[in-house]
């Protein structure tokens, strides 16, 4: 059975609690649905990652409350923070990974440099991560060049450290959404400042939901990236240069990866420094995010 996992708050209580979505409109609140089956969880059901280190039994017990009536919400009732609404560690993120899109870099760097060999990972701060919904900030003082990257993201459910690449898919626990929003300007500047460039705050729209690996064949999806409606992104994961399997076998080799961090995968050609003109997000944009099987992010940009 699959599931799609998300963390949301409700008007009588801030603090997060992990939900699992029924259907389009309905929610199921995991905490209250296990005080209604009664006995204890094999997890904190107001912690994901907590769920997502107590691997299948949590999964188990998941698909046990799911035939309940307890604890289901009208989805509209509730605000949907990101699956993970700050991750213990940063998140990892591949640079250069559709070959349309590093073709499509090539043309404005024109500097001769050729396929990669191997994958190359960056992170985004842990502060850089926001909600399905929530706003992108825009301050011009610190940046006029935000720019869009939709990318899947594979959330790790079992540690591992050197892994195969054969056994790489085992210590996948399911994916979601990410938009890697870019300060271009930044990522440029003083010779390359990649760290500081994707990790401002709020520029990193994560969920709506983690989907259950066993639930989603992650090799092609269609991924989109849309502008107040038009339609600025469109490919499929099929393009990955590097697969899944060996991004988390590169990452992992000398480092530990635990259950909760989040790998978002790259993303394909039709960002805006590379249009002609150039295209940035201004304030009043509303950026949609959608991947085939997940869900959308609608963030809109606010000064």
């Amino acid at each position: 059975m699959s599931l799609k996992l998300v963390t949301f708050t409700r008007p009588e209580d801030a603090g997060p609690r992990i939900g699992v979505l029924v259907d389009a409109t309905t929610v199921l609140d995991v905490l209250d649905a296990g005080r209604a089956r009664g006995g204890p969880l094999p997890f904190d059901p107001r912690d994901m990652v907590s769920l997502i280190a107590a691997g299948e039994a949590s999964l188990a017990a998941l698909r046990a409350l799911s035939s309940y009536e307890a604890g289901r919400l009208p989805l509209s009732r509730v605000k949907l923070l990101a699956p993970i609404p700050r991750p213990r560690k940063n998140v990892f993120c591949v640079g250069w990974n559709y070959l349309e899109h590093f073709q499509e870099g090539e043309r404005i760097r024109q500097s001769g440099q050729t396929l990669p060999d191997h994958p190359v990972f960056f992170t985004k701060a842990v502060t850089a991560v926001i909600g399905p919904h929530d706003p992108i900030p825009y301050d011009p003082r610190v940046t006029t060049q935000l720019d869009w990257e939709v990318e899947l993201a594979v959330v790790i459910g079992r540690a591992g450290k050197n892994i195969p690449e054969a056994r790489a898919m085992e210590h996948v626990f399911g994916y979601t959404v990410v938009n890697d929003v870019s300060a271009r300007d930044l990522q440029r500047a003083y010779g390359g400042q990649w760290h500081k460039g994707k990790s401002l705050d709020g520029t990193c729209p994560l969920g709506p939901a983690i989907v259950t690996a066993d639930a989603l064949d992650p090799n092609g999806l269609r991924v989109i990236t849309r502008v107040n409606g038009v339609v600025k992104q469109d490919s499929n994961t099929r393009y990955l240069y590097f697969k899944i399997p060996r991004l988390i076998a590169e990452l992992s080799l000398g480092m530990t990866l635990e259950p909760g961090d989040v790998i978002s995968t790259g993303t394909p050609q039709g960002v805006g420094f590379a249009r002609t003109p150039p295209e940035f997000l201004r304030p009043g944009d509303l950026l949609e995010t959608e991947i085939e099987g997940i869900g959308v992010l609608r963030n809109p940009v606010v000064a």
